[in-house]
């Protein structure tokens, strides 16, 4: 029992936004007399949260290392105003042009890391002024326009399935069901090996039957999303975009030097500096990282609606940093989760789908949205003395 309070004390945050997940979909899913959980809606529901939940991974690392970055809606735009008018207006191929935009997202990162990370000003006026940039960008390539690649591969990239090893007449999706099982058996394989790691360094681990029952819980979850995916029309290609674009910005957060010190920095940036950690080298290339993971996310984004429009993007960044905020991250520094921050994605995409399906307006929405935030904010506040 008392292990069982340590565990939910430590992720008090995490937890509290699961359930408040769980309450959100039991509600509009009486409100829509069941419209909310059916298998066609859930996917949309995901299919929305993808881009979102792309560039709120690399924000999380953002606003762990102690800045934000206001400028990541206009960059999707950006992103995706350039890709469609490659596209739509030259010959390029369209694996090139996605390099091509990716690299100006990573230049992005650049360019706002060089002031961030070798000028030290504040990430919050750098990004500013980059929103507007990039916004008076987005006018300039789209030309006050709405351009529509119309590229079939393009267009899967947004809003397509992985094929159906059985064919596309089969009523069993046999696809979704492999890729749930595959995910289940890596995901039990993690934690047992996670566990033996711990347990080889004397390190504290929560009990047998705690282990076994997170573990059970977690994967039929696992299980059950992915037989909804079987039910409609299997595994959206953006999903797996963003399950790959998670599991690598989590594993460079958790496994490797370079994530070690984002979090030394976040959590003591002088200490940091005194213990070797290179803070303008880590600062800038996390500043590359986001810029990248905002062209991607704006690709998906783009995709998605077939179409780059001036308006593309707006606001996308609150979104973006509230998902992060949601999942755990801190506002002020030190602690954040990769994974996490879907679960924010989710929150935040479960409540404009079901208030859209309701026919509600931005009001309702709006006013959703803020008071999530606000509750998350004061969880973290609040339980701040008792993690430390």
């Amino acid at each position: 029992m008392e292990q069982l309070k340590s565990t939910l004390k430590k992720n008090i945050q995490q937890y509290t936004m699961i359930i408040a997940l769980i309450v959100i979909w039991l509600v509009f899913t009486i409100a829509t007399e069941g419209i909310f959980l059916t298998p066609r809606n859930i996917t949309n529901l995901f299919l929305q949260m993808a881009y979102v939940g792309i560039a709120s991974s690399t924000m999380v690392l953002i606003m762990v290392c102690g800045h934000i970055d206001l400028s990541t809606g206009s960059v999707i735009g950006f992103s995706g105003a350039l890709i469609a008018y490659f596209l739509k207006f030259t010959n390029i191929n369209i694996w090139v042009a996605i390099i091509i935009v990716l690299a100006c997202g990573a230049l992005i990162g650049v360019w706002q890391g060089f002031w961030v990370a070798k000028f030290g000003l504040p990430a919050f006026i750098v990004t500013l002024s980059s929103e507007w940039v990039f916004r008076g960008l987005i006018i300039r390539v789209t030309n006050s326009t709405t351009i529509q690649p119309n590229n079939p591969t393009f267009k899967a990239i947004g809003q397509g399935y992985l094929p159906n090893i059985l064919g596309e007449d089969a009523n069993v999706n046999l696809t979704a069901l492999l890729i749930g099982a595959i995910c289940i058996v890596l995901f039990i394989a993690s934690q047992l090996s996670n566990r033996r790691k711990k347990q080889r360094y004397d390190f504290k681990v929560e009990s047998t039957g705690m282990f076994v029952a997170r573990v059970a819980l977690i994967s039929i979850v696992i299980a059950v999303f992915f037989y909804v995916f079987n039910l409609d029309r299997g595994v959206a290609i953006p999903l797996v975009i963003l399950a790959v674009i998670v599991f690598t910005i989590n594993f460079i957060s958790k496994k490797t030097a370079f994530g070690r010190h984002v979090y030394a920095i976040g959590g003591n940036r002088e200490a940091a500096a005194l213990s070797g950690v290179n803070v303008q080298k880590v600062t800038w290339f996390v500043f590359i990282l986001m810029g990248t993971m905002s062209a991607a996310s704006g690709i998906v984004y783009t995709a998605r609606l077939n179409s780059a429009a001036i308006a593309a993007g707006t606001g996308a960044e609150t979104d973006i940093i509230a998902a992060a905020i949601i999942g755990g991250t801190s506002p002020a520094g030190g602690k954040g989760s990769v994974v996490g921050c879907v679960i924010g994605a989710l929150v935040m995409a479960s409540l404009e789908n079901g208030m859209s399906i309701l026919s509600m307006g931005s009001f309702e929405k709006y006013l959703a949205k803020g008071l999530v935030l606000l509750f998350a904010v004061a969880i973290d506040f609040l339980t701040k003395d008792s993690q430390h």
